[in-house]
């Protein structure tokens, strides 16, 4: 694959992590980073491009059109994370997220088109399959069933990339991933905001009884399976991503605590979230064997590497979550 791409919120977590990750080991890759720094997006996580002559920050809506399509002649592939991606503020704006999701990848959809078919990775959830019960997995054949605003304007916008596939012929693949954690990630998501919160002697707060199962996976694995699917994906195709790593927020959050050496006094059960998914899990048979991926980190590992992380970066962090977490109601993403 040619080393012009176009990345879609690559000041955000995931993205950033995309950004770093893929020039590290692809040095000669030349990178377009549009980003429209809304509360989650910093420029600071990559202040290590700065003087690189191969990586360009534009800050920017990709609702603009005129600014999607003139960066568009310059790539010859997008890699889109750009998204609003917290299911609690989903509830309180949903018209943000249908704006910024659905609108803003029909946008980037129609300069692709526009400019040559370029080919067009779209990074998704697996959110957008609903909820499973106490067995089973989510996998590529899995019907969509969203149950929040979130999850539905990412459905949508999955939809929109695969008709673009059959109406336009535009080269796509779609990957549906379950929750990511590491370095980066902004402190409202349940991994940083406990991590920080018990960095600050705080309790954490855990939705209802902390029942609820998810499939963790490392960022990087993330990257990589990215980057993979790429390069060597079947055009037309969705590949789940998923880290083997199913855990309810109860087990994680002791896992944590035992981390800091702390007991369950400093666990909070708070108010259950409205329309909150009972259990994620993902089967990614699909990419390990038409790809060769599999996730490379246990929890454990992946959870001392980012705890690590956020205590060396108390000053990325800090002045993030002082500004931000009281906007919404001091809960947390689970």
């Amino acid at each position: 694959m040619s080393g012009r791409i176009l990345v879609t919120g690559g000041c955000g977590f995931i993205g950033s992590n995309y950004i770093l990750q893929t020039m590290k080991f692809n040095p000669d890759y030349k990178i377009i980073n549009l980003d429209k720094i809304t509360y989650a997006g910093n420029e600071a996580n990559l202040k290590s491009l700065n003087k690189n002559k191969n990586y360009r920050f534009v800050k920017g809506d990709i609702c603009d059109k005129q600014l999607v399509n003139s960066l568009m002649k310059d790539v010859d592939a997008v890699v889109h994370f750009a998204a609003e991606s917290h299911v609690d503020r989903s509830v309180l704006f949903a018209d943000e997220f249908v704006k910024t999701n659905v609108l803003g990848t029909q946008i980037l959809l129609d300069a692709a088109v526009r400019n040559g078919n370029k080919r067009f990775h779209h990074i998704s959830t697996d959110e957008v399959f609903g909820e499973l019960g106490k067995t089973g997995k989510f996998s590529e054949s899995t019907p969509y069933n969203p149950r929040s605003p979130y999850s539905a304007s990412k459905a949508a916008s999955d939809h929109l990339v695969r008709a673009y596939f059959h109406t336009f012929g535009l080269p796509i693949t779609i990957s549906n991933c379950s929750n990511n954690y590491g370095p980066y990630q902004f402190p409202e998501k349940m991994m940083p905001l406990f991590i920080t919160n018990l960095i600050e002697n705080k309790k954490v707060p855990v939705y209802g009884k902390g029942n609820n199962v998810r499939d963790w996976i490392f960022v990087e694995d993330h990257v990589e399976a990215i980057n993979l699917i790429l390069e060597k994906g079947k055009i037309g195709e969705t590949y789940c991503v998923g880290g083997d790593e199913e855990r309810s927020n109860i087990e994680l959050t002791k896992m944590i605590l035992n981390e800091f050496s702390k007991g369950e006094e400093m666990i909070e059960y708070v108010s259950d979230r409205k329309g909150h998914d009972f259990r994620y899990a993902i089967d990614y048979s699909k990419i390990k064997r038409d790809l060769g991926w599999k996730p490379k980190h246990q929890i454990k590992d992946g959870l001392k590497l980012t705890i690590n992380w956020y205590n060396e970066n108390k000053s990325w962090w800090e002045p993030l979550k002082n500004k931000v977490i009281k906007n919404i109601t001091g809960k947390v993403g689970q």
